[in-house]
């Protein structure tokens, strides 16, 4: 399906943030775009800030002089409704309660033509139940933008059960002409973006509940060791307490409580105190003229073991051999079944495999057990993360500290809590990714896709799944079930599958 002419007129409703940046990039895709809001003052700032972001862009080289006043000039600010009738596409990006942008798109179908789409940039509300009562639901369709949307790649395209399937890829060959990257969703419960993400937030949440470490720790575990643009605490500071909250409570009541996505009362807290992050200036941490954000808890200098040894199949932290090497540390290598693990001095270093060390000490009978976490990349991560069985003797872990400082790692340790930070968090997006693959949400491809660009995440949960093997990330969530006795661990069918039979998401 074609995507629309720059010849066809386009109505965004709403000039806040989100519709003026919507109105923005259709304007600079070629559009003549009608902006407006209840608040005639409003649709004037809309288009103000249009102009000052343009100006931005011309004066970083993105765009000619030329081409932003042409763009800029095709925004024009409407009084009524009635005068974006020749309007083929309708955006809206009002208040977001059903009953608003029910009687919105209503009022719409009464002033656009009979095949103009009604698109709405919802974050939240049923695709479905918005268009129920339309005459003309398959008209209706989720075009969901990310904030900033001028500078957000990703634009989920959600259809509901009457959503005509032209609509929708005419509204995804739209969003790709307008230079975005767009997937197909299902509408379900926070979309892709906001279902798949829940554990990135929720997970941290739950660490931190255990009092495992500092937030200022936990972020640099999932910022620096795995890559992720900024920590859990640092992003739900930014996307403020209240909004985050909020989404957390819409998908778990939505979803008819299921415990995946139970909220957390720390964050309930910080909202109940007003401490609703940057806007507010305190969150997680305090902000504002002066302040600057704690550093993570590393662990001071000590001396390295003289003795390592890699014993087995490090599997996905294989890199972590060569790295001791490469700092001049001489590892003897020995073959093993199951789990390989380092033995430096008298510790044993392994990968978490979603016990706690203390259970991995227990089930070896071996007493200086010490896990790491997860990395994106272990022959090139800053930092690695750690975590010691109850049992294990303060010398044995001196000795595990030394040595990775001695390779060049920062060193933090978390109490010893089941899959540390990093790896219960992949696994649980993993899970969630490939459950909504299951239930026809979106492909394997578009989540992944989703994810990336709409979170900026270093990879796709999916992705990831497939880089460590989908029979770890199962065996991983399996003992944080049989940890935490709690059904939100539970296994998708379709990742028990791909264990099963080593099989992968992505073809390779």
């Amino acid at each position: 399906m074609a995507a629309l002419k720059t010849s066809d007129k386009v109505l965004v409703i709403g000039a806040g943030a989100m519709g003026s940046g919507i109105a923005h990039v259709a304007a600079v895709a070629g559009h003549t775009v009608y902006l407006y809001d209840m608040q005639a003052e409003a649709v004037e700032r809309g288009r103000a800030g249009i102009g000052k972001d343009l100006d931005v862009l011309v004066s970083r080289d993105k765009l000619g002089r030329e081409v932003a006043d042409a763009a800029l000039a095709r925004v024009l600010p409407i009084g009524n409704l009635s005068d974006a009738q020749d309007a083929l596409l309708a955006v809206e990006a009002v208040v977001e309660r059903l009953d608003v942008k029910q009687t919105l798109f209503a009022e719409l179908e009464g002033i656009l033509a009979p095949e103009a789409i009604l698109a709405t940039n919802t974050s939240s509300l049923s695709i479905t139940a918005l268009a129920a009562p339309l005459a003309r639901p398959g008209n209706v369709v989720g075009m969901h933008f990310f904030n900033p949307a001028p500078r957000m790649k990703l634009v989920e395209v959600v259809s509901g059960l009457a959503t005509a399937p032209a609509v929708a890829q005419t509204v995804h060959a739209t969003a790709q002409a307008w230079g975005k990257v767009p997937v197909f969703a299902k509408s379900t419960p926070g979309f892709i973006v906001n279902r798949v993400a829940r554990p990135y937030y929720g997970e941290a949440l739950r660490v931190l509940a255990e009092q495992a470490a500092t937030p200022a720790t936990l972020d640099a575990v999932m910022r620096e060791g795995c890559g992720f643009p900024m920590g859990p605490f640092e992003l739900m500071d930014l996307i403020g307490h209240d909004v985050n909250h909020a989404v957390s409570q819409s998908v778990y009541a939505a979803c008819f409580n299921d415990s995946r996505y139970t909220p957390q009362l720390i964050q309930q807290e910080l909202v109940h105190a007003g401490r609703l992050g940057r806007k507010t200036g305190q969150g997680f941490y305090a902000y504002g003229e002066g302040t600057t954000l704690p550093a993570p808890a590393d662990l001071a200098p000590v001396s390295a073991a003289r003795r390592v040894r890699a014993v087995g199949d490090l599997g996905p932290a294989a890199a972590l051999i060569g790295r001791l090497e490469q700092a001049g540390l001489t590892v003897e290598r020995t073959a093993g079944t199951g789990h390989g693990w380092l033995e430096i001095g008298a510790a044993r270093l392994m990968l978490s495999d979603g016990r706690t060390a203390t259970r991995r000490a227990v089930d070896s009978g071996f007493e200086h057990v010490v896990l790491f976490d997860l990395c994106l990349d272990f022959a090139k991560t800053p930092r690695l993360t750690l975590s010691a069985a109850d049992q294990c003797g303060r010398g044995a872990l001196t000795d595990v500290v030394g040595t990775l400082q001695a390779a060049g790692f920062k060193v933090a340790q978390l109490d010893d809590v089941a899959g540390l930070l990093a790896l219960r968090t992949v696994a649980m997006l993993a899970n969630e990714a490939a459950d909504a693959v299951l239930a026809g949400i979106g492909s394997a491809a578009d989540i992944d896709t989703a994810m990336r660009h709409g979170t900026n995440y270093p990879l796709g949960p999916l992705a990831w799944a497939d880089r460590l093997g989908p029979a770890f990330v199962a065996e991983v969530l399996d003992h944080l079930r049989a940890h935490y006795v709690d059904t939100r661990y539970r296994l998708s069918p379709l990742l028990q599958r791909k264990a099963l039979t080593g099989a992968t998401f992505h073809a390779h």
